[in-house]
């Protein structure tokens, strides 16, 4: 049986309350892509707050609208910051997004990871070799590459689903997002993404600004925020693709189209099925 189309009239309301919202998103976040993932944020029309000092990381996640943890450089005080603000989100009911950078490939950050998993995170996304690893059917990718298919995770995105109560989606040429009741397949998309720093980190930082705007709009705030995020990515990255030259004008043109993709343009995109 073929594959559904799911209209894009949802995403269209979650990028319109997103603009209208600014939610503000704490990242705690690798030091490569710190830049470029502020400057997505800022593009879609969140407000991006990189506050990973332990301390001041416990007091903001409470009343940030939503948390971006990501592993890709886990320096001992950025493990302290993380695990604080996934426990400060977790009592406050801040959405937050686990990315596990590189998990499987490297011993302290999986063991992280894991530990991580226990307070209950509101969507992991990551690829596919990564999210095999953390869900302990796959021992991780080469260095933050993927070396498995996107379909190969989708037992051990189930599997994480089942532990954690979060939506799980898996990156790749079709992206997957799976919530336990259905699997949404987002396609297109530039293949530029995978040649600048930050294409796939800013993308967790966009789905954290998405599913907090989502959560002002529907009960399904996980699943439409994320399926969202994942559509406006695959938009922009080809429009700013047919412009580029190379990776670094399409850096430059892909915050540019982040920034004009409208919420109509995703309401005509036929980018989801089921």
């Amino acid at each position: 049986m073929s594959d559904v189309v799911v209209p894009g009239v949802r995403q269209a309301e979650v990028l319109s309350a997103l603009r209208e919202g600014a939610p503000l998103v704490q990242c705690l976040t690798n030091v490569v892509v710190t830049n470029f993932t502020a400057n997505a944020l800022l593009a879609v029309g969140a407000a991006p707050v990189m506050v990973d000092v332990p301390e001041e990381a416990v007091e903001l996640a409470p009343g940030a609208s939503s948390v971006l943890i990501n592993l890709g450089t886990p320096h001992e005080a950025q493990r302290q910051a993380m695990l604080g603000a996934a426990q400060a989100a977790e009592r406050a009911g801040t959405p937050w997004i686990l990315d596990p950078v590189g998990v499987g490939a490297l011993t302290l950050r999986t063991e992280f990871a894991r530990e991580l998993l226990a307070h209950r995170p509101s969507v992991i996304r990551g690829n596919a070799s990564e999210i095999r690893a953390l869900a302990g059917q796959g021992a991780g990718g080469r260095g933050v590459d993927a070396i498995d298919a996107v379909e190969s995770a989708l037992p051990a995105a189930e599997a994480l689903v089942g532990e954690t109560g979060a939506i799980v989606a898996v990156s790749g040429p079709v992206d997957v997002v799976v919530d336990g009741a259905s699997t949404t397949r987002v396609s297109g998309g530039s293949a530029l993404l995978t040649r600048v720093t930050g294409g796939g980190c800013s993308l967790g930082a966009v789905i954290a600004a998405a599913v907090s705007a989502a959560s002002d709009s529907g009960s399904d705030a996980a699943l439409a925020g994320t399926v969202m995020a994942h559509a406006l990515y695959a938009e922009a990255s080809e429009r700013a693709a047919r412009a580029a030259a190379g990776p670094g004008s399409f850096a430059v043109a892909f915050l540019d189209e982040l920034a004009t993709v409208a919420p109509g343009d995703l309401a005509r995109a036929e980018r989801t099925t089921r």
